[in-house]
């Protein structure tokens, strides 16, 4: 009974110093897993990936998705030095690919690595417009939304044996978790499978992002509502992983007046 008191205490005194504030919205956030351990994971990931997918042989939107990227990067960066969060700039080693696929689909690794799918560049008719979604992607890196979700696994599936797992020093536990957490293939995606919480925070961060970035926030509505046109799914929104279109388009119509007024946006 004593060993059980002890532990559960000891895992409420890892949980009290083990939370953060996720940047711009300030939300605190669990985080059990090192930036170190969350950075190896996804690197690997990412390596696995590009070895088994197929680089756009279209010039100009590879061009656009670098061009667009790097001004998305260089304002995350910029935002970072200005919140006093100047140290986690050296999580991020930026990379940019454009991946002949069909499929509507872009993501941003921890780290930076950025890659956007053919299918989703169909959509896109102005930088502006990939830039809502090279925002939301980055939104989930600087958030540190895989951190968290790890940090979720971790408690989920080790309990009061978490805090054995993570003072051992080794990252076989945190490897298998991440597996679970990124996925592979068509696993990966935009709009990445995380919570409705988190997707609501990246939709936020995101038209900060490239509102600093000096690109129009107005045209994420109009994207959204492409993306809508686009989308099959007629899953509720209760049973998704995602906020309905109609739901992410309401948050966005009444985020956009404060986001233009504090950071800028004319």
């Amino acid at each position: 009974m004593m060993k059980k008191i002890i532990a559960m205490l000891a895992v409420a005194a890892m949980l009290l110093t083990s939370c953060g504030s996720v940047p711009i919205t300030g939300r605190k956030q669990l985080n059990l897993v090192s930036d170190s351990e969350v950075l190896q994971a996804s690197l690997q990931q990412y390596a696995s990936f590009m070895q088994s997918a197929t680089i756009s042989t279209q010039k100009t939107k590879s061009a656009q998705v670098t061009r667009v990227g790097q001004r998305i990067a260089a304002a995350t960066e910029a935002y970072l030095r200005y919140a006093g969060l100047e140290s986690e700039i050296q999580n991020f080693a930026w990379e940019f690919n454009l991946v002949k696929s069909d499929e509507i689909n872009a993501w941003c690794m921890p780290g930076g690595k950025i890659v956007v799918y053919e299918g989703i560049m169909n959509l896109v008719s102005s930088d502006d417009e990939l830039a809502v979604v090279i925002g939301h992607e980055v939104a989930h890196a600087v958030a540190k939304h895989s951190n968290e979700r790890m940090s979720q696994q971790v408690l989920a599936q080790y309990g009061a044996n978490a805090i054995g797992i993570l003072t051992s020093g080794k990252s076989a536990a945190t490897q298998q978790i991440a597996q679970q957490v990124y996925g592979l293939g068509a696993q990966y995606g935009v709009m990445q499978p995380f919570s409705r919480k988190h997707e609501s925070e990246a939709d936020k961060m995101g038209l900060v992002l490239m509102t600093i970035a000096g690109y129009n926030p107005d045209v994420a509505v109009t994207f959204w509502q492409k993306m809508q046109a686009s989308s099959s799914s007629s899953v509720p929104e209760f049973m998704s992983s995602h906020p309905s279109h109609e739901t992410r388009i309401a948050d966005i119509l009444k985020w956009l007046p404060e986001v233009k007024k504090q950071y800028g946006a004319k």
